[in-house]
């Protein structure tokens, strides 16, 4: 896998680069593992808009992931590594001993035929899903869970991969990739490695039509906006109107934390990502 470039035969194709699919071997998802998806363009139920800049793009075909991993004690072959248009790591399908299928996130160094397992008894080795409690100190994991049985919710994304500090008492402690130390139940269970598609990050888009495909409609400044529409609006010439950087709807946009303080598992957090003071447990 690597980072393709193009000879500049247009403008857009001078700084244009996209990610080699030459590791995927197979184009057409498995049927019985996808469904539709409704377009929001950023709306509610009511028809109001939630989220800016959202709308259009390519139509998608939904893979259902395994994030769970609980086929516990069943070994699957690995058959096929794909693209998903929703999210930006390969994935990969797998066959299990027992006949069923399912679609995992695609760990670095997995091959077609290789075998993957998930429970507190499966190999130490990427792919594999184990409860935190088994995995050795200093490890590389992804899809890791917050709540046992839940589901993989952390560093599910292109090349993610959290590090297992360590265990004490009924908790263990990991790093994600943003910094952040925290503490998880032990039985949460985790993926050894690192997410697929490591180059994802380094990718150019070169041009404006790349992301209006993704469904990503383009950003007014708010300086170029009228008073009645930003509070950095209007003003003679260019100008940021005396006031501090806000929101459209006049919410403090630098340094003002906006995360509630009185969050139930904010003390779970031993160290934030920005290396701030570091916690201690609750007495």
């Amino acid at each position: 896998m690597a980072i393709k470039t193009f000879k500049p035969y247009t403008p857009s194709r001078r700084h244009m680069t996209m990610v080699d699919f030459s590791e995927l071997t197979k184009k057409a998802p498995e049927k019985a593992k996808t469904f539709g998806l409704r377009k929001s363009g950023g709306r509610n139920n009511t028809g109001m808009v939630m989220v800016r800049h959202i709308g259009g793009g390519h139509k998608r075909t939904y893979r259902c992931i395994d994030f769970k991993r609980d086929k516990i004690g069943v070994p699957g072959k690995v058959v096929s590594i794909e693209y998903d248009p929703n999210r930006s790591a390969r994935i990969s399908l797998v066959h299990y001993a027992d006949g069923e299928k399912r679609y995992i996130l695609h760990p670095v160094g997995i091959k077609v035929g290789d075998t993957v397992m998930s429970g507190a008894d499966a190999e130490i080795r990427a792919g594999n899903a184990l409860p935190l409690e088994k995995i050795p100190d200093g490890s590389f994991i992804h899809n890791i869970e917050l709540i046992p049985g839940k589901g993989g919710q952390m560093a599910r994304g292109a090349g993610a991969q959290a590090q297992l500090m360590g265990k004490d008492g009924p908790y263990a402690t990991i790093k994600l990739p943003s910094g952040e130390m925290r503490l998880l139940p032990r039985l949460c269970m985790a993926t050894l490695g690192q997410v697929s598609n490591i180059e994802h990050n380094s990718v150019t888009y070169g041009k404006a039509g790349r992301t209006r495909h993704m469904g990503v409609k383009p950003t007014v400044r708010g300086t170029a906006m009228n008073p009645v529409d930003h509070p950095s609006g209007g003003g003679r010439g260019k100008s940021k109107g005396g006031n501090h950087p806000r929101s459209p709807w006049g919410q403090l946009a630098k340094g003002f934390k906006t995360r509630n303080k009185k969050k139930v598992w904010g003390w779970m957090i031993v160290q934030d990502r920005r290396k701030g003071k570091i916690s201690s447990l609750p007495a």
